[in-house]
């Protein structure tokens, strides 16, 4: 007989909350969420990760990074350029203390999760890092899944939730994913299903 969470990523609905471990048995998770400087991986210029549970967000750390290239082509989109993160560390040095944010989460979310686990692959292999080894979450598949949202950007997910957002802000695109799995949690809907 399958175990309640197998059961639950099959079906959707999450199994019976057990005393003591949360909704589906999830106690903490992470959103994270990417802005980079040009079309390489590698070029995160900024990276924000929300740390909540089941309730509500517990914390929240935004960084500003130095990429390993001068040229900005996205500053239309998130408004960062070279100036403002030229004295920034560098991926590998701010790291160690994101990845402190990470552990002991049961999965990391992101909104178009391919893109931002893309990322932090390639900046952990530029830095010699091991990227850590947990389940993401994709909060576009989940609200497709659980809501059937279409189109399903960000926006068009925070306006079904009243979420506030200043897109391509990364903490507040990380917020805004957090608060996603925390809606699809109070609907029932196990957000494994989106792995």
């Amino acid at each position: 007989m399958p175990s309640k969470l197998k059961r639950a990523r099959q079906t959707g609905r999450q199994p019976e909350a057990d005393a003591g471990n949360g909704v589906a048995g999830i106690k903490r998770f992470a959103a994270i969420d990417f802005e980079t400087a040009d079309y390489g991986q590698d070029s995160a210029c900024a990276l924000s990760v929300v740390v909540a549970e089941p309730t509500g967000i517990l914390r929240t750390e935004h960084w500003l990074i130095k990429p390993p290239r001068q040229q900005f082509f996205f500053t239309h989109i998130h408004g960062i350029t070279w100036r403002d993160v030229m004295s920034k560390p560098c991926f590998g040095d701010i790291w160690r203390e994101a990845a402190l944010l990470l552990e002991g989460v049961d999965f990391v979310a992101a909104h178009n999760a391919r893109f931002d686990k893309g990322v932090l692959r390639a900046c952990c292999t530029s830095h010699s890092v091991a990227p850590p080894p947990l389940p993401f979450v994709c909060t576009v598949k989940l609200a497709r899944k659980a809501w059937n949202i279409r189109p399903t950007t960000l926006p068009d997910v925070c306006r079904k939730f009243s979420i506030p957002l200043r897109h391509h802000d990364a903490l507040s695109d990380a917020r805004a994913c957090a608060q996603i799995v925390i809606e699809a949690i109070k609907a029932e809907f196990n957000p494994m299903v989106a792995v």
